[in-house]
């Protein structure tokens, strides 16, 4: 039997402590555990028909602020019984379906304790359980029935806040029993970052990972019922299904494709840094319980009061755009896997690094070190050219993914100089694009 001092001492070996910051430190966690919450809200009340329509003159927005700060209904407003209760009930839904429903169990990466996390596998079974769930309350009982999630926003986004908030303080609480494996970057032992950014690496209950679970099932599903649900609303006014607009059905189509292939190639999540890096705190439940659903449904919401015909034109070249992103995007993550998986079917050429890892320098990963983010970055634009050019607020996807996704390759980036040393200087001059081809 191991001693107490032994497993004190391998506890600190495999979970020791945090000596750096990302994100400017717990100040900028605590900013950004503010700011994230209130845009959303920011997003509503500052884009829809309820607060004064879209876009708002730049007189007008100090103004709905002060008058918002100062409006006792305002604040009451941001609280929904009824809307709490149905977030609740999706939620039920969602750990109901995990459960039932079959999946593959498939193993992720080996962690440093040696051991591989088993995860199951049912997010696209899940997806098309709720899809025809909705399907059949809108075929029995007309699109008025299905337009929930446009009257009861406000609230929604309330019920995911709180959720999230909830997930984030119970995973933090619970990652201080001794048996926990914590993230390399949440061990800081200081409350406020340590919160935001997560400090267990891979917080369960039971066979349950409340991290994976999260990052693909009651957000990104949610993102796609709300679009329906703007559908819906949209058909209601219009008189109809066959009215709605070709730019409700573009926005719908496209980031319905992309959360079906993200849903459906689900094993490859396994890989990614939110898994294998980031514990689970406020940052990843706020993103995915709030961020996800609410803001990037925002080019769906705005069609329903902003209704745009685009014409066959436009329609084809938002087409051709969007055809264009996700081709390089899931050619991309193909040449990938493939060679990660022993396979090299186009003899792509790449670098062998004294660590034993092998870098590519060819095909797509030859044009940038993260032409998957391109593909995306291409994609992201194309779902916010159906709303035209009438304001801004309806591109804020595409400016916040840029922001985003340039943050993470920078991250990456440190990861790896860390990782492979002067292999990656290497790699670097023979790759020295980091998202965008010759730009960036």
């Amino acid at each position: 039997m191991m001693s107490s001092s032994s497993e004190t001492k391998l506890a600190k070996e495999l979970n020791p402590k945090t000596t750096t910051y990302e994100f400017l430190g717990p100040p900028g966690a605590l900013l950004i555990s503010i700011g994230v919450p209130s845009m959303a809200y920011f997003l509503y009340f500052g884009c829809s028909e309820q607060a004064g329509g879209c876009p708002p003159t730049l007189s007008s927005i100090p103004n709905r602020l002060l008058y918002f700060l100062a409006d006792v209904q305002s604040w009451k407003s941001l609280w929904d019984t009824d809307a709490i209760l149905l977030y609740l009930a999706w939620y039920a839904f969602c750990l109901l379906a995990w459960i039932i429903l079959p999946g593959e169990v498939v193993e992720g990466t080996t962690l440093r304790t040696g051991e591989r996390k088993k995860y199951k596998c049912n997010a696209f079974a899940t997806f098309l359980l709720a899809l025809g769930f909705a399907t059949g309350i809108i075929y029995r009982f007309g699109p008025s029935s299905f337009t929930i999630f446009y009257e009861k926003w406000v609230g929604l986004v309330t019920a995911s806040i709180l959720m999230a908030v909830l997930q984030a303080a119970a995973c933090y609480l619970s990652s201080f029993r001794h048996e926990r494996l914590l993230a390399l970057g949440g061990n800081t032992g200081n409350f406020i970052y340590d919160f935001y950014i997560g400090r267990e690496l891979n917080p369960s209950i039971g066979s349950l990972d409340i991290k994976s679970f999260n990052e693909l099932r009651p957000g990104l599903i949610l993102w796609v019922l709300i679009n329906i649900s703007m559908a819906c609303e949209q058909a209601v006014r219009r008189g109809g299904f066959h009215k709605i607009t070709d730019s409700m059905w573009l926005v719908i189509a496209f980031q319905m494709w992309y959360v079906a292939d993200g849903l459906y190639n689900e094993p490859a999540l396994f890989t990614t840094m939110d898994i294998t890096t980031d514990g689970f705190g406020f940052m990843l439940a706020i993103g995915d319980l709030t961020w996800v659903p609410f803001t990037y449904s925002l080019q769906a919401r705005y069609l329903v009061f902003n209704q745009v015909e685009l014409g066959p034109i436009w329609t084809a070249a938002i087409l051709l755009t969007n055809f264009t992103g996700y081709y390089i995007f899931r050619d991309a993550n193909a040449e990938k896997n493939d060679f990660r998986n022993g396979k090299n079917p186009k003899n792509l050429k790449y670098i062998q690094t004294a660590r034993g890892t092998k870098l590519l320098t060819s095909g797509w990963w030859g044009l940038s070190q993260h032409p998957n983010y391109f593909g995306d970055l291409v994609m992201a634009l194309a779902w916010c050219l159906p709303t035209k050019f009438n304001t801004p607020i309806t591109y804020f996807y595409v400016i916040y993914f840029t922001v985003l996704l340039m943050h993470r390759q920078r991250r990456d980036d440190e990861l790896c100089a860390k990782k492979y040393g002067k292999d990656w200087e290497t790699y670097k001059t023979l790759v020295p694009s980091r998202i965008i081809p010759y730009v960036y």
